[in-house]
């Protein structure tokens, strides 16, 4: 589809973002508060060329980054002849075709079917284990367009989850408990054994709880860290079809199409198993209270980790703040360092156990 320049010129909102790279062209428009260098950045280059800005510097962007700018490709600029008008050069009626079975969905035409290594007509589960060596560059090539996971209707809807159903859930549960440890506390019964024996016991007060509660988040920052290190980014032998799709439906989904919204925190069911499996160790390592109190801490930090990774994704926080510095880092780790930057709600355990992405060595996001 040839589009004048003229025409480009005209889309410069936020309703309608329109940018270049050399004579193609791209409707940015989805993807303006997604950019996380955000939204006021990208439109103060519609219209323009933006070849300069992606090849650096100050930031050369990624491979994934250029392949991601293609799923906005509307058309090539038209070169302008004397003695025809706009009107005769512009057909805005041709439009890009989507892939079959997608066409209620404009992002399905960020793939082409064709030449996919799967079949996006069919979920996706049970394909992954067979592309073996492949798989993991396959899933690391972020598209962004809605996944299927499961053939059940009923399945896949219980394999998503809106953001909001996490505060529904579990902000309950942690007020509940807040209130149940602080209480407990209060009447002084609480005791911490400094031996094996009752002989040596230190009374804990109410005024404790805080401070149990900011430990709970502390450690459940360490285990944020890890579950995403060890567990979301393991490397599945290319041989084992069932480590492959068990790694796809944990974390690989999500490296594929970040930006599927329903697919950006964890369903409550199996959040449920692994926060009960914690909460029995926890208990078993402390007196009761302690043990809840300390527990209630790390379910918040749990409840703040889901959050701030849906926001990461979605939102668009204001310019040099500390949501801004942790989404661009965050879209770094998925646009080329997956094997760094595994911290969401914060780089303190990439600083301590040097996974940091150190800008200095950046050579794109």
């Amino acid at each position: 589809m040839a589009i004048p320049v003229a025409e480009v010129r005209r889309h410069r909102s936020a309703a309608s973002c329109w940018v270049l790279r050399g004579r193609r062209v791209y409707d940015v428009t989805g993807f303006l508060r997604l950019h996380p260098g955000g939204e006021r950045l990208l439109l103060s280059r519609a219209g323009g060329d933006v070849g300069r800005d992606l090849h650096g510097p100050p930031h050369r962007h990624s491979r994934n980054a250029l392949r991601w700018l293609e799923q906005y490709y509307i058309g090539a600029l038209q070169e302008e002849c004397a003695g025809q008008t706009s009107k005769e050069r512009w057909h805005p009626e041709i439009t890009v075709p989507l892939a079959a079975g997608c066409k209620m969905d404009p992002r399905c035409k960020g793939v082409d079917s064709d030449k996919d290594l799967v079949d996006w007509n069919k979920p996706l589960l049970w394909q992954v284990g067979h592309l073996r060596e492949k798989y993991d560059e396959w899933v690391h090539q972020p598209v962004n367009r809605p996944i299927r996971l499961f053939h059940s209707d009923f399945i896949e809807s219980c394999s998503k989850t809106a953001w909001y159903v996490v505060l529904a859930v579990w902000v309950p549960v942690v007020l509940y408990f807040s209130w149940f440890c602080y209480t407990s506390l209060a009447q002084g019964n609480t005791r911490l054994f400094t031996s094996f024996t009752t002989e040596y016991a230190i009374p804990v007060h109410q005024y404790c709880f805080p401070l149990f509660f900011l430990l709970g988040m502390l450690i459940w920052s360490l285990l944020e860290y890890a579950i995403h290190r060890f567990i979301f980014h393991m490397k599945p032998p290319a041989s084992n079809y069932y480590l492959i799709v068990l790694h796809f439906m944990l974390h690989g989904q999500h490296h594929k199409s970040p930006y599927d919204s329903s697919r950006l925190v964890f369903p409550p069911v199996p959040a449920s198993l692994v926060i009960g499996f914690f909460c029995g160790i926890i208990l078993l390592l402390f007196p009761k209270i302690v043990g809840l109190s300390i527990f209630v801490g790390g379910l918040f930090g749990y409840i703040m980790y889901d959050m701030i990774h849906y926001y990461l994704h979605y939102g668009s926080p204001k310019e040099g703040s500390y949501l801004y510095g942790l989404k661009a880092y965050h879209v770094k780790h998925h646009f080329e360092h997956q094997k760094s930057g595994f911290g969401i709600t914060s780089k303190l355990w990439d600083h301590s156990f040097h996974t940091l992405i150190r800008e200095e060595t950046e050579k794109a996001h």
